[in-house]
């Protein structure tokens, strides 16, 4: 009888385990479905390096047009109708350049679309640098630029293997980050130059019907990243904030999809809604902290540059897209 009695709840507490077992695989494959594919973030953080190691890709200098070489090609061999637009600009300090606005298109003749920007070049000066030594100094840019442009890259990879329902758009600005320290004028309109010249100069052939909306990506690559909704986002696209935290703190990324409003912030988004495209900003940038800890500053460099925080920007807006549905328009 005491060996029946052992068989027995030994026999129990067996199915019990197996039970839990089951739950926890259970639980494990119910929590996260994606319908996206799953973002690399080692990839993405190799076409952050691929950029750094031309140097700072500051407007009119060899690194910038070697740059622009390696995106254009890379973003081609992924299979997207790709373009450069081109027009005059000058910065703030009388200097005058050509800017190279990079575009790429997947499934161009589908009408419903979403379309996914970043800026491509380098601040000149790292002015933010707490060594006065420095502050004349160029820096890599890895956060400031290539985290967002290496994240389009590996979307852009993804796409080619698997086609979501809906068009990609992708655009890389120019000329976003050679702003006027504590820029006074309307809108601030030293920076993003780039995207200014898209909104008043687009090809509305090559972009009719509009996109249904744009997410920018600013700094998406740093070590704990915090994305707070900043007003320009609230009050031009609050639909589309709510859907990309949302979706980001559904898929286990809500440390970093933060529900925080914050201030007014003029961001290539900024011109992209005065397009008449709901833009969205994705940045690290709080009203508390500020930016990025290392903004505009020498440590701006790939030793800084964090997986987790490329995986979970890339995941969320990759996942964002695969969700959308083609409509009739």
């Amino acid at each position: 009888m005491k060996q029946f009695t052992y068989y027995a709840i030994a026999l129990l507490m067996c199915l019990q385990a197996c039970r839990s077992d089951q739950s926890k695989t259970d639980e494990s494959e119910t929590a996260i479905k994606l319908v996206s594919p799953d973002f690399n973030a080692d990839s993405a953080f190799v076409y952050t390096k691929a950029q750094v190691d031309f140097g700072p890709r500051i407007p009119s200098t060899a690194a910038h047009t070697k740059c622009l070489e390696y995106l254009f090609q890379k973003l081609k061999s992924f299979g997207a109708d790709v373009a450069v637009q081109e027009g005059p600009a000058q910065t703030f300090d009388g200097k005058k350049h050509t800017l190279k606005n990079i575009i790429a298109q997947f499934s161009p003749e589908k009408t419903s679309r979403v379309m996914v920007t970043a800026h491509w070049d380098a601040r000149p000066f790292s002015d933010q640098d707490p060594d006065v030594n420095m502050k004349n100094k160029p820096f890599d840019a890895a956060n400031d630029g290539a985290s967002g442009v290496a994240i389009i890259l590996e979307m852009a990879r993804q796409i080619q293997q698997k086609n979501p329902e809906v068009g990609v758009d992708f655009i890389l600005w120019d000329i976003e980050d050679y702003g006027k320290p504590n820029d006074e004028s309307i809108n601030e309109t030293t920076w993003c130059i780039g995207s200014q010249y898209w909104a008043k100069n687009r090809n509305t052939k090559a972009h009719r019907p509009l996109p249904l909306y744009a997410i920018n990506l600013d700094m998406v690559g740093g070590g704990n990243a915090q994305f707070t909704q900043d007003e320009i986002s609230r009050k031009y696209a609050t639909p589309i904030v709510n859907k990309i935290w949302d979706i980001g703190n559904e898929i286990g990324y809500g440390a970093y999809f933060i529900n925080v409003p914050s201030g007014n912030l003029i961001d290539d988004h900024f011109w992209v809604n005065q397009a008449g495209i709901p833009c969205v900003d994705i940045i690290h940038y709080a009203d508390q902290s500020g930016f990025y800890i290392n903004w505009h500053t020498q440590l701006d460099n790939l030793n800084n540059i964090d997986r987790n925080t490329l995986k979970a920007v890339g995941q969320t807006v990759l996942e964002t897209i695969y969700r959308e549905k083609e409509i009739s328009r």
